[in-house]
């Protein structure tokens, strides 16, 4: 039945699909572009990007980008203070998969904040790529 109605309604699913897939590209530059692990690299090293983990301080400790100030996603509110200081440099958002960073990328443009970038694929892709980790 279901397969005679997307037979039958096909222009109709399709229009639907490139619907959400529109849906979610805009919803993800909302929250900043999203960067390679090698584009990060390149603005760490030109532009002097600040690199904010948004991981748990567990998960922090277990490996972390060089450089990286650990800022949880539970307690960001309480420690925004420490996102205004970096207003005027390019901030890199880091979570484990890109959602979350994406999420806090929506509240600091909505913020003001200009150049807010998030890492693509998280941490895991970081690894995924062997790019190095400090780990505690």
């Amino acid at each position: 039945m279901f397969l005679q109605f997307l037979a039958e309604q096909w222009l109709l699913v399709s229009a639907l699909a490139a619907c959400l897939m529109l849906l979610l590209f805009h919803e993800g530059r909302r929250g900043g572009p999203s960067l390679t692990p090698h584009q990060v690299v390149g603005l760490i090293n030109q532009k002097e990007a600040a690199v904010i983990d948004l991981r748990d301080p567990a998960e922090y400790r277990k490996g972390h980008i060089v450089g990286a100030v650990n800022l949880p996603f539970a307690k960001l509110q309480e420690r925004w203070g420490e996102l205004e200081a970096l207003r005027e440099k390019p901030i890199v958002l880091v979570c484990k998969l890109g959602q979350t960073s994406s999420s806090v990328g929506k509240q600091m443009r909505a913020k003001g904040f200009t150049e807010v970038y998030r890492l693509g694929g998280g941490l895991v892709e970081w690894d995924g790529l062997h790019m190095p980790l400090v780990k505690e």
